[in-house]
Order: C-alpha cells, then sequence, then structure tokens
C-alpha cells in the first residue's frame, strides 16, 4: 500500500464542530435579552434547514461565492426576526464566530504529529465562509500547509478535482495522500480522485471523534 506522505482535512464536523443550530438560537435569544423556549428554538432550526435544502434555494451557489453565502444566510436565518427582531443577524455571526467553533478533543495533538512526521496538511472544505479564521482562533494554523475551499475554486466535493487541488497544492501525489472527512458523499468522492479515505462520526463539539487515527496511519504508531 502506497506511503501516506499528505493528509486532507475536512473542517465541520471533523475537525471541528459548532453548536446545533437550536442550541444557538437560544443562545443568541440570550444574548439579545429575550427568552425563547427550547421547543420554539428546535422548530426554528429545523425551519431553517429545511428552507437552506429546498430545490430553489440550491439554486443559489453559496459554496461558490462568500457574497451569496452571506446573503442567502441571512436571508435563512432572517426567519427568526418573524418572532425575535434582530435574531436573524446574531444567529449569522454565532454560526460564524471562529470561537464558537470547537476543536475536537485529539485535533491539536493529532495535527502536531502528523505535521513532526513532516507530513504536510490542507483543509479540504465546500464553504462560503473564511475558515481560516477558525484555525488561527485556535492557534492550529501552524498545522496547516494549505487551504482549499470551495469559494475561493469554483468547486466542491465530491469532484475529483478538488481533492487534486488539494494535492497539488501539497505537492504530493494522489495516491499518496489520505482524505479525512465525516460525509460519505462529499469527502468520500476522494477515493475516484486516488486518495485512501478515512470517514469519522459527526459528533458534538469537544467530543473525541477518533481523528487520532490518521496521525497513526501517517506514522504508523
Amino acid at each position: 500500500m502506497p506511503e501516506i506522505r499528505g493528509v486532507l482535512f475536512d473542517f465541520g464536523s471533523t475537525l471541528f464542530a459548532h453548536a446545533s443550530l437550536a442550541d444557538t438560537i437560544e443562545m443568541a435569544c440570550a444574548d439579545l435579552g429575550q427568552s425563547c423556549a427550547a421547543h420554539w428554538a428546535s422548530a426554528l432550526a429545523a425551519r431553517v434547514e429545511v428552507a437552506a435544502h429546498t430545490v430553489e434555494e440550491l439554486r443559489h451557489p453559496r459554496d461558490f461565492d462568500s457574497d451569496v453565502w452571506r446573503a442567502r444566510w441571512h436571508v435563512l436565518y432572517g426567519l427568526a426576526d418573524e418572532e425575535v427582531p434582530g435574531l436573524g443577524a446574531a444567529i449569522y455571526e454565532a454560526m460564524h464566530d471562529p470561537l464558537q467553533w470547537l476543536p475536537y478533543a485529539t485535533v491539536a495533538q493529532t495535527m502536531a504529529r502528523i505535521h513532526a512526521a513532516g507530513t504536510p496538511i490542507a483543509i479540504v472544505s465546500n464553504t462560503g465562509w473564511d475558515v481560516r479564521t477558525v484555525f488561527v482562533s485556535h492557534h492550529l494554523d501552524q498545522w496547516v500547509s494549505a487551504y482549499v475551499l470551495s469559494y475561493e475554486i469554483g468547486a466542491v466535493k465530491p469532484e475529483m478535482s478538488v481533492f487534486h487541488a488539494a494535492c497539488d497544492a501539497l505537492g504530493v501525489p494522489a495516491t499518496n495522500c489520505l482524505m479525512v472527512g465525516d460525509d460519505a458523499r462529499a469527502d468520500a468522492g476522494a477515493v475516484a480522485a486516488g486518495l485512501r479515505v478515512l470517514l469519522l462520526p459527526a459528533l458534538s463539539p469537544g467530543s473525541d471523534n477518533g481523528v487520532d487515527v490518521a496521525a497513526r496511519i501517517v506514522t504508523g504508531v
């Protein structure tokens, strides 16, 4: 089996996780000095999730353009303004606050071990906002050699071009790269691009999601 000489990591639900949308809505309400029932927050979160995945909404290229991402999520979270004025903007800010994205339990040591082994790391994400800010805020940017973000390259996972762009950025052939993610469709698309793939469970913030397995694959220890 080819030696792993480069590692690609997905961002959300692989290295970092955010509080659920329902919990974020409750916290945003509290920040505005408003109270809201948990069942109302859950119902609103479900409504936003459904609205975000309709055929009509998906025609908007959120993952391809940061301006579209910003505009559409303001519209979607703005559904909350029907009940609490200003809540939509507060939710948007919370969902994009770098410090509210928390690394899983073993992320720091995993990335450090991979880097210490001389293996470069790339972050590969379908997103319309600059997730570099999250890595910087948690002092994890020091281990990252490249960021391949869909809105910057004009392609989304599972397209093979995304994974090839990340491998090229690391200067490592696809057959010598490992893709680590949580999405069986988007991240597993790396298989067709010639990479090995490790899929992890999407767990709550701060959990041990098993990401350290990536370091064991690289180091053999």
